[in-house]
């Protein structure tokens, strides 16, 4: 059985910690010092659920500078981490916007998305609250994680769970394609004639 490849996109605006998400992830660390994203591009080969599978994982700018750059990777991203910071009310106004771009993107059937509060260790600094994260979540059928890069708090259950979505639909869709007939050919008669390809 070949190895699964998926393409994970972390989007967000600026500061709320995508890239430390990204390293604690890849790495295991708390990267302290912040420096702007413009687009980084890295890949893990791991194993979730006892299956092998290769991510590859688009860590994008925040800033609205390059925001055709993230546009672009929100069309060509199998599932995303919509990631915003619980000490910043514009970034959660950002990640419904956010939500919203992934779904004109993506169309009807939509991509695998998880929205992601982070920075979840400055509880005292919270001004978005824990239900409207659920109420964001819900309102785009998103699962809903609080994480922390500093401590590493759910930072590997959010792309666990992303490749489990992933899973999940590629099972769907293997399950409502059309099982392929077999072509039923008709029988010539012994003097010649034609055959008809049904």
């Amino acid at each position: 059985m070949s190895k699964e490849y998926y393409k994970i996109v972390l989007i967000g605006g600026g500061s709320v910690g995508k890239s430390c998400l990204t390293v604690q992830y890849l790495h295991g660390r708390f990267h302290q010092d912040y420096d702007p994203t413009i687009e980084q591009s890295y890949q893990k080969e791991t194993e979730i659920d006892n299956k092998e599978v290769t991510l590859e994982i688009i860590d994008t700018a925040g800033q609205e500078e390059y925001r055709s750059v993230r546009d672009k990777y929100i069309s060509t991203g199998q599932a995303f981490l919509i990631v915003y910071s619980i000490i910043s009310r514009t970034s959660f106004i950002e990640a419904k916007q956010l939500h919203q771009a992934v779904k004109r993107a993506k169309g009807p059937k939509g991509a695998p998305v998880i929205t992601v509060a982070n920075k979840s260790d400055l509880h005292e600094e919270r001004v978005v609250t824990v239900e409207s994260g659920e109420e964001l979540a819900a309102e785009f059928s998103s699962l809903y994680f609080e994480t922390s890069a500093k401590t590493g708090s759910n930072v590997a259950e959010c792309f666990q769970q992303l490749v489990r979505e992933l899973r999940k639909r590629k099972d769907t869709i293997s399950e409502n394609q059309p099982k392929s007939n077999p072509q039923k050919e008709v029988n010539k008669s012994e003097g010649g004639g034609c055959c008809i390809i049904l």
